[in-house]
């Protein structure tokens, strides 16, 4: 799966993808000592001898999340070397700042993208925000100390974590969850 998730208080950005090489991107940001993330997911396929497989797969094909560990103007210099259209998603429509999403935010975020997690949901940004629930953090069980908003789906309960882009959902129990307040 690759190196451990380590927590710091570095922001990070979302890139959005206007071609289908996410994956020669992401070797080549890794080339150039930049630190990403790719959200993703076993994919069962069969193979030419008939035999089923699973493969790790992108969850999205236009996403890639960079870390910024590195002065302002130089993710801009990085992007445009490429020959691939890209670009970072700004906090809103004409404005120039990137969004940063806070590096706690983007910690619980990868640490639910984990694969190995079998009850989860990926989903737009638009149908996360259309889910109601409460913010909360869970207090007890292997998800310990992850926060996000506690929906109800199907009868069972799940912690959404939403960042630009995307959103992940992941089975929880309400009872190792606490409300939080909102500042």
């Amino acid at each position: 799966m690759g190196k451990p998730i380590a927590e710091d208080n570095n922001p990070w950005y979302a890139i959005q993808l206007f071609t289908l090489k996410q994956l020669d991107i992401a070797e080549e940001l890794g080339r150039q000592g930049v630190e990403f993330f790719i959200p993703l997911q076993y994919v069962d396929y069969e193979d030419k001898n008939g035999r089923h497989r699973s493969k790790l797969r992108p969850v999205v094909s236009n996403l890639i999340f960079v870390k910024k560990s590195f002065e302002p103007g130089v993710l801009t210099h990085i992007l445009e070397g490429m020959p691939y259209n890209m670009h970072v998603v700004r906090r809103e429509r004409g404005s120039r700042d990137y969004y940063e999403i806070p590096a706690k935010q983007m910690y619980d975020f990868r640490v639910m993208c984990n694969p190995d997690l079998l009850i989860k949901k990926y989903m737009s940004e638009a149908e996360a925000k259309l889910k109601v629930g409460t913010k909360v953090e869970v207090t007890h069980g292997p998800l310990k100390g992850l926060s996000g908003k506690l929906v109800r789906q199907s009868h069972k309960y799940f912690l959404l974590k939403e960042v630009p882009g995307m959103a992940v959902m992941i089975k929880v129990t309400r009872w190792c969850c606490r409300p939080v307040e909102e500042k």
